[in-house]
């Protein structure tokens, strides 16, 4: 399965948010770039970015640290957030972004999801449906659909939708656990390839999430939870730099681990 970390980005800073509450934000870092680049050094092979700006606003505000993002890895880049033009697909791949994350505008105007799959793969355009208990919600997570998540991703499938992104927002953040059987039942309904994103906590999750690659879950973004060194090895990092007596906070250990 597939690991994809999450870079999301709000007034240029690197943050993480708790359900997507923009008034319970964490900055870890004052640029993503460098942030990304951690995750490189750590083996990551995809990075998720979020421009949550733009989520509210569906103007790109983040765009040039995005373009710094792309042109300094040598992964492919995903980017999602207030996309909701042809336009501002292609401004972002044509910086060299790998694929395009369409999230309300999913639900508001499909029409644009069938015009961008007729002008590009279907590895480049995917579909972020982002459920509260089964209702897709859109512009940064304050408005809900009239629809379930499934009917929305058996939609986006009939237009030649081939990925969905599917984010269960009650775990979001929150640091107890992966929506499993909200994920198993999504996934079972839509049949489609789909990579589970909100609530992984630590390694059991991972392995949980295992079992649902029978039903098209093949990959999972990661936030909070790598952040926050749940898993083993960043522990280790952690506890070596409090065993030594140093004061580390999050971007000194980590970028002292990663990048020497």
């Amino acid at each position: 399965m597939l690991i994809i970390p999450a870079i999301d980005i709000k007034d240029g800073k690197c943050v993480r948010l708790t359900r997507g509450n923009f008034d319970k934000k964490k900055i870890y870092l004052d640029n993503p770039c460098d942030m990304a680049i951690i995750w490189r050094k750590q083996n990551a092979k995809m990075i998720h970015v979020v421009d949550l700006d733009a989520a509210l606003t569906g103007e790109p505000v983040n765009f040039a640290k995005i373009q710094e993002i792309v042109s300094t890895l040598d992964i492919p880049v995903q980017v999602g957030g207030g996309i909701r033009s042809v336009e501002a697909v292609v401004q972002y791949l044509d910086i060299g972004v790998s694929r395009v994350v369409i999230g309300s505008a999913a639900v508001t105007n499909p029409e644009l999801v069938e015009t961008l799959l007729k002008r590009y793969s279907a590895s480049q355009i995917v579909v972020g449906i982002d459920a509260d208990n089964g209702i897709p919600k859109i512009k940064g997570w304050t408005e809900s659909c009239s629809m379930k998540d499934y009917e929305l991703a058996l939609d986006m499938k009939k237009l030649g939708v081939k990925r969905i992104i599917y984010t269960d927002i009650s775990c979001d953040g929150m640091m107890q656990g992966i929506g499993l059987e909200s994920t198993k039942r999504f996934a079972e309904k839509a049949g489609m390839r789909v990579t589970a994103s909100g609530g992984v906590t630590g390694s059991e999750d991972l392995r949980k999430l295992k079992a649902l690659e029978k039903y098209g879950v093949d990959s999972v973004i990661i936030g909070k939870a790598l952040y926050e060194a749940n898993f083993p090895c960043q522990k280790l990092w952690y506890n070596y730099e409090k065993g030594m007596g140093i004061d580390h906070n999050f971007s000194s250990a980590l970028r002292k681990e990663c990048c020497s």
